[in-house]
């Protein structure tokens, strides 16, 4: 998979960003973000990760403008979060998708076109494009109502790219979908990625983020535990592993100091990975035991703990 490099400018860019929310008298009640600082970087696909209660979704509606930030600053597509010209360029698949059920899959496409005021010949050919893209061309004219849960995210996605827009933001992307079409939706994301657009995505299925996502960060109770590059936090540094040429039965037994007595290239020195679930987990777990423990590892930086 690649990668965006170091140099790509950032789109959005979120600095000591913190939400606390409070009860009837203004005391405070939760801190649902605690000083957060990353970055996303142009065309790359970006995981945001926690276990309920972590702050993803707040997180998401103070990007869109939808909450108001306690302390902090956010940057998108190079204007604030809170001024609404920039969601022109931006797409929005929410968690439960909130369409008309008594439209088609069409007039659907050309309500939502018809909000971004597209002319009439810009919508009809948006809407045909879309329709193909997510695989509902045969539905086009079935009411939403009739949908099943996989349909309906479909055309959610169709919904949220109307605009052809620079940034998607996908919330549980996958949910509801068959392995079909579950790869179906992680190969438009990849398809999106190629195009040049940026894709921030949250979900609960890590095996779905680790097969798209070039960069994640996992938040633990508002807090910003893991932030780095998939491939290099899955690596096991702790253990090397080596890649040779076929051995025999006995060269197998041998260790790395006599391969070359038994006429075999080394082909490959490198860290064995885990999976997306076994760092999520021994993050959260960490984040109980160890409340102030972070691992940043980013282009600059191997590793750092705090």
């Amino acid at each position: 998979m690649s990668t965006s490099g170091s140099a790509a400018e950032p789109v959005i860019e979120i600095r000591n960003l913190t939400k606390v929310y409070r009860d009837f008298w203004g005391r405070r009640k939760v801190r649902a973000v605690n000083s957060l600082s990353l970055d996303v970087k142009k065309g790359e696909v970006f995981g945001l990760l926690g276990p309920n209660g972590s702050g993803k979704t707040t997180t998401i509606k103070m990007l869109l403008g939808l909450l108001f930030p306690t302390e902090g600053e956010i940057s998108i597509l190079g204007r604030p979060a809170t001024d609404v010209a920039k969601n022109e360029r931006i797409g929005y698949l929410p968690e439960e998708s909130y369409l008309y059920r008594f439209l088609t899959a069409e007039e659907t496409l050309d309500f939502y076109g018809r909000l971004f005021d597209m002319p009439a010949s810009v919508r009809k050919e948006r809407t045909e494009k879309l329709l193909s893209l997510v695989k509902i061309t045969h539905a086009r004219k079935r009411q939403l109502k009739e949908y099943s849960k996989g349909m309906t995210r479909r055309i959610g996605l169709a919904q949220a790219l109307i605009n052809d827009p620079d940034l998607v933001l996908l919330d549980e992307p996958t949910s509801g979908l068959d392995p079909l079409g579950n790869r179906d939706m992680k190969d438009l994301i990849l398809q999106l990625k190629e195009q040049g657009k940026t894709v921030l995505m949250c979900s609960h299925l890590l095996a779905d983020v680790q097969d798209v996502c070039d960069r994640i960060a996992i938040l633990y109770g508002g807090e910003l535990k893991v932030l780095g590059r998939v491939d290099e936090l899955l690596k096991s540094r702790d253990e090397t592993q080596i890649l040779t040429s076929k051995l025999s039965d006995d060269a197998i037994n041998e260790v790395r100091a006599v391969l070359q007595k038994h006429g075999a290239s080394l082909n490959q020195i490198d860290h064995p990975t885990s999976n997306l679930e076994d760092l999520f987990l021994k993050t959260v777990q960490e984040s109980v035991e160890r409340p102030g423990h972070r691992v940043i590892m980013d282009d600059t930086t191997r590793s750092r703990g705090a």
